[in-house]
């Protein structure tokens, strides 16, 4: 029998299972239900109609910056007990909204469908089950990152060479993943419908003062929409890889971490606590652990510099398109939204401040 300290000091420090993130599915949720029970079924009716009752104009014309009392008090009181705020939020629209058209196939969009939905089509289910893939592609990246933790722990050079190579695969994989947007997704459609329902009352200037949840408060409450930012991904990265980010970036990137489940912001807190990868790689004098290290930032840049452009086209070329084209049969959406993300970033400016923070972070080899 082993002494007790040998076996403490064997244990892995850091599992994914104390943070309920699938070894199969990562951050997504493994099975979302497609029904709610039956006491549920007038929400789950509505839910199932969204579209249709949006279009027609029969949900509400506006909110008239009111939620009405009874959505307000089971929204809010469900999303406390989840620990998230109440609104869309990335967990809802992509880790808990899909399913599989044949159980038995693979991951891939012409096998996977949305459980809820709401104006937008055939782009907005593009969007919401790329996304999913994204989220897919990152699962040997969060694999790999646990292992490297528990490689730094235990002194093992060769598997944290190994985890690091794994990451930058992931991470490359995430950015192929991204790029089925251009092939499942209208830029047009993107902007003037799907954006509209993601944008949230934080930091909106359609909805300077936030929204009124009737019976919950008197005044306005305000909430980021939906958000990239919002997905666990890139912040375990940036964490692992000790990526430092403007005041101005940070501030809002943490802040996003309140619209994550609570599982999930454990996770990343507990690879704010773990030794710092970059610390080792440095005192290592490992050229190629500090090679491997660079390959993973470089990759992560390459990622945001991709995201930039997506951006650009999603946003920036289609506000431009949408002024020219004004007798277009897709609604105009607020002018003040134009060049501002979902969450409410000026979004341009922020993927350009975090991808080149990104590159600042590469090692130089010392002598």
């Amino acid at each position: 029998m082993e002494p007790q300290s040998q076996n403490l000091k064997t244990a892995p420090f850091l599992t994914l299972g104390r943070f309920h993130i699938s070894e199969d599915y990562g951050f997504l949720l493994p099975n979302p239900l497609r029904e709610l029970p039956g006491h549920y079924s007038p929400w789950m009716e509505i839910a199932n109609r969204l579209p249709q009752l949006i279009e027609s104009r029969q949900l509400r014309a506006q909110v008239n910056e009111i939620l009405p009392r009874n959505l307000a008090l089971p929204f809010v009181e469900v999303s406390r007990n989840l620990g998230l705020p109440p609104i869309l939020v990335h967990s809802d629209l992509v880790l808990a909204n899909w399913a599989t058209r044949n159980p038995g196939g693979p991951l891939e969009i012409r096998n996977l469908d949305t459980i809820i939905s709401f104006p937008g089509g055939e782009s907005l289910r593009g969007f919401i089950l790329v996304t999913v893939l994204v989220e897919k592609a990152a699962v040997p990246g969060i694999k790999a990152l646990v292992q490297a933790v528990n490689a730094i722990l235990q002194s093992s050079p060769d598997s944290l060479l190994q985890a690091l190579q794994r990451l930058r695969v992931s991470i490359q994989d995430i950015t192929g993943a991204l790029g089925q947007m251009h092939d499942y997704v209208d830029p047009d459609i993107f902007y003037a419908v799907i954006r509209i329902f993601l944008s949230g009352w934080k930091d909106n200037p359609a909805l300077p003062a936030g929204l009124v949840y009737e019976g919950v408060s008197k005044e306005p409450l305000s909430y980021s929409g939906g958000s990239a930012a919002q997905s666990t991904i890139l912040h375990a990265f940036d964490e692992f890889l000790g990526v430092r980010h403007s005041k101005e970036s940070a501030d809002f990137l943490h802040r996003m971490r309140d619209y994550m489940p609570p599982s999930h912001r454990a996770f990343i807190e507990e690879i704010c606590v773990a030794p710092s990868l970059r610390t080792h790689v440095m005192s290592s004098g490992n050229g190629r652990l500090l090679t491997a290290y660079n390959q993973c930032v470089e990759s992560l840049a390459a990622l945001r510099t991709y995201h930039l452009a997506l951006v650009t086209k999603y946003l920036i070329t289609a506000a431009s398109r949408a002024k020219a084209q004004r007798t277009s049969h897709l609604p105009r959406p607020p002018q003040a939204l134009e060049e501002r993300g979902t969450g409410g970033t000026a979004v341009v400016s922020f993927l350009k401040s975090v991808r080149d923070k990104t590159l600042e972070t590469r090692l130089h080899p010392s002598g």
